[in-house]
């Protein structure tokens, strides 16, 4: 994954776009991609001050190896407003040194007061070669246990694995609270999601002119199933898909989503605020 962090921080910061009426939150980034800095270093307050000046007042910093989840809970200790979500990615797991001993580093970290997630885990049928994917679907396995051991949501990552992701959850028992972070899946399988319970987290893909299908899965999920993030760096919404991507970026995506779902922008900004605290708990405790 360095290659493509890496990248992503040549880009050139998206404009910060008009105020949202009602705080809202980012259910995913990773800010130390964002920044490649230290948790308390006064470049991610200048990220997290931006992000407050459009209202979103609220971050999830999620982990993709062991070293970066332990960042992510400093991050946590360090900002208010800031929960971390610990685990190894579906793409890390595979090829980590000491897979077993990496694990144990996330168990670890699960039960820290800041730590009220398990992801990104998964299943990414895209990046990781077919012999390695047995590998992986441990490591995925692994993580829902010990969210589920630890009482944490699940954050799931699924690429072109969308039907043994839903498998394997059925086969080994899913979280209460189980997210699918930047879905991807079509109206059919939003639907099968949204009747086991699953929560829908949407992000600047979306905004995408070639994500029609997305659009569609979207109108169908109930508002207290439903979630917006930026997966920052990564997928900076429209008019600035390209840029780099930071969580002051959630209002274009917000008002994408108010504007195909026919709501208004102000409430469906504050019943996503309503599943965040669900889902995370309190942001400010």
């Amino acid at each position: 994954m360095a290659d493509r962090h890496n990248r992503d921080l040549n880009r050139i910061p998206a404009p910060l776009p008009e105020p949202l009426p009602s705080k809202c939150v980012d259910t995913h980034a990773h800010l130390e991609i964002v920044t490649n800095t230290e948790p308390d270093h006064e470049d991610i307050g200048k990220v997290l001050a931006d992000a407050a000046s459009v209202g979103i007042d609220r971050i999830v910093q999620v982990g993709y190896s062991a070293e970066q989840s332990e960042w992510s809970v400093r991050l946590a200790q360090s900002w208010p407003g800031v929960l971390a979500a610990v685990a190894l990615h579906p793409n890390e797991a595979p090829v980590v040194a000491d897979l077993e001993g990496d694990l144990k580093r996330i168990e670890s970290l699960a039960g820290h007061e800041k730590v009220r997630a398990i992801g990104e885990t998964g299943l990414d049928f895209f990046r990781t070669e077919p012999e390695l994917q047995e590998r992986q679907r441990y490591s995925f396995v692994r993580h829902i246990e010990i969210a589920k051991k630890f009482n944490k949501a699940l954050v799931i990552h699924d690429r072109d694995a969308h039907r043994a992701v839903l498998d394997l959850l059925d086969e080994v028992g899913a979280p209460k609270k189980t997210v699918f972070h930047c879905f991807s899946g079509d109206s059919e399988m939003a639907k099968e999601c949204v009747a086991k319970g699953y929560f829908l987290s949407f992000a600047g893909t979306v905004t995408f002119k070639n994500a029609p299908h997305l659009r569609e899965a979207l109108k169908l999920v109930p508002s207290e199933q439903l979630l917006v993030e930026t997966d920052s760096p990564f997928l900076a919404p429209m008019p600035h898909r390209g840029s780099l991507n930071t969580p002051a970026q959630i209002p274009n995506t917000l008002r994408l989503m108010a504007s195909e779902r026919g709501e208004d922008l102000s409430a469906l900004a504050d019943s996503i605020s309503v599943n965040a605290e669900r889902i995370f708990g309190s942001f400010w405790s």
